[in-house]
């Protein structure tokens, strides 16, 4: 259950520093907690494995773990793919992924530094998307969608997930939801038409949130 997760102090789960610049208070806040991510999250590790499997992906595909942090996913991944596929691992924040190197190195393709908005990959050439919990922390989303869909071969699957519910993400960050959230059900199927998906599905339970998108044809 959401009570059962670890809080931390409420000044230290405050969100990234909004009196920075929005790329360097991301990176600030997690490089900071980089060395201690996958302890406090440890009770994560099912739901990343469910919602993987649902999304389907085929042996020998590409995966994009865009927002991987310390890589917690990847191992999932290369046992979705199987030693024919390619798992890239993408991370803003340098921390984050020297924590993914060692302990994941194995699963991941690559680790890249890079901005989800400026990602250095050839369009089209992404099997599947997955984005958990990346949409909150970049300045502009909609354009980050658009970056996601470039690099997604047409009929590619987004996976948008978090292992906690919307509402008990918010209550942890001390905010109410708001009606024009871009994650709202009735908010996202719009920005995803405008960024180049179809919305096939979404879960905005109270445990977890999933959604799942297609890449349109240009």
């Amino acid at each position: 259950m959401a009570s059962d997760r670890p809080v931390e102090h409420p000044a230290a789960s405050a969100r990234p520093d909004p009196t920075r610049r929005p790329l360097e208070a991301t990176q600030a806040f997690f490089a900071a907690r980089a060395g201690t991510w996958d302890d406090r999250f440890a009770d994560d590790a099912p739901a990343f494995a469910r919602v993987i499997e649902e999304l389907g992906v085929a042996p020998g595909t590409r995966v994009l773990d865009v927002g991987c942090g310390t890589g917690r996913a990847l191992p999932v991944w290369r046992t979705a793919v199987g030693r024919g596929g390619v798992v890239i691992g993408v991370d803003v924040t340098i921390d984050m992924l020297a924590v993914a190197h060692t302990k994941h190195r194995g699963a991941a393709t690559g680790l890249v530094l890079a901005d989800a908005a400026t990602l250095s990959v050839a369009p089209g050439c992404v099997d599947t998307v997955f984005a958990a919990g990346l949409l909150s922390h970049v300045p502009d989303p909609s354009a980050t969608l658009v970056e996601l869909r470039r690099v997604t071969r047409p009929g590619g699957r987004l996976g948008l997930f978090h292992p906690l519910g919307r509402r008990a993400l918010a209550a942890r960050h001390g905010r109410t939801l708001d009606p024009d959230e871009l994650l709202d059900p009735r908010v996202l199927p719009t920005v995803l038409a405008g960024a180049g998906w179809d919305l096939d599905r979404i879960d905005d339970g109270p445990e977890r949130y999933s959604a799942v998108a297609v890449a349109t044809a240009r």
